[in-house]
């Protein structure tokens, strides 16, 4: 298999392919609550951006593997992975592959990720692993990250690697599924996250929530979207992703939603949340 790595210029070179001379932002997508459209928001979110002209990274920091599954790598193809980059072993260039989609790249998951959460334990400021393999990629504090947006799907779990996401990343994007138990889950995750700024990020914030697998005809779906929306006001996307079978079947051709069907409910939905998400960012950056 071919090595794939990305570097930095120096003066003296010209700049490579995708190297764009900006900020990078970093968003951790994260709900410690499984089944919620966390994986699926992450890699369509990341297709969708791509789409838009951004250069996306996204990481894959769940030991299952979901993104890099949906985005067709195969487990031949995860030599190099997220373990190796938390765990030191290799730098984050070194694990990062192209995918299919022009201006998106991953790094994926490997099967050795489900033992990093104990392997962690004895490592020394062990939260700050991802975020120290990131800085030479995002160049932290300067103007010369190689991604416009880098995107890390998160375990659905508190754990250290959910942990290493959030100490890592800027803001939080939260997928909330519209089902009553949801709102108990996030409760708990605002929670780690006001710890995670108080110990170890205090620049982490709620970047928006973003409400899944939204049924029309279920009244259930509606109450909670209107629960959600009066507690966290504006935090709330105004775009809501709907429970469409066209993005349950995606996955299972290594492709994105945007990808398999562009005209379907939800691939529309997420072209909507990313310009969103831009907007979002670019009123942020004018304060």
């Amino acid at each position: 298999m071919a090595e794939n790595t990305v570097k930095a210029p120096s003066l003296a070179e010209p700049p490579p392919l995708g190297w764009h001379g900006g900020k990078t932002r970093i968003i951790a997508v994260a709900n410690q609550k499984g089944g919620v459209g966390k994986t699926t928001t992450a890699i369509n979110l990341a297709t969708a951006l791509a789409a838009v002209k951004k250069k996306v990274l996204l990481i894959d920091l769940d030991p299952q593997g979901n993104a890099s599954t949906g985005l067709g790598i195969s487990h031949e193809a995860r030599v190099r992975n997220t373990y190796q980059v938390v765990m030191e072993q290799i730098t984050l260039a070194e694990a990062i592959q192209p995918t299919d989609i022009p201006g998106l790249d991953i790094v994926p998951s490997g099967m050795d990720l489900s033992g990093a959460e104990i392997e962690l334990v004895d490592v020394e400021e062990r939260e700050f692993c991802l975020r120290r393999a990131l800085a030479p990629v995002a160049d932290e504090g300067g103007e010369n990250g190689l991604y416009d947006y880098v995107l890390i799907d998160s375990p659905p779990a508190l754990g250290l690697l959910t942990i290493n996401a959030l100490t890592a990343a800027q803001a939080v994007l939260v997928p909330l599924q519209c089902e009553f138990f949801a709102l108990e889950g996030i409760s708990h995750l605002m929670k780690s996250i006001e710890r995670i700024r108080n110990g170890f990020n205090p620049e982490l914030e709620l970047q928006g929530i973003v409400l899944t697998m939204f049924d029309k005809r279920n009244n259930l779906s509606d109450q909670v979207a209107s629960d959600v929306r009066e507690f966290f006001g504006d935090k709330v996307y105004n775009t809501v992703i709907p429970r469409n079978v066209r993005i349950s079947e995606a996955p299972s051709y290594g492709r994105p939603v945007l990808v398999y069907d562009l005209a379907c409910a939800g691939s529309q939905a997420y072209l909507h949340l990313a310009g969103e998400v831009i907007r979002r960012e670019r009123k942020e950056q004018a304060k």
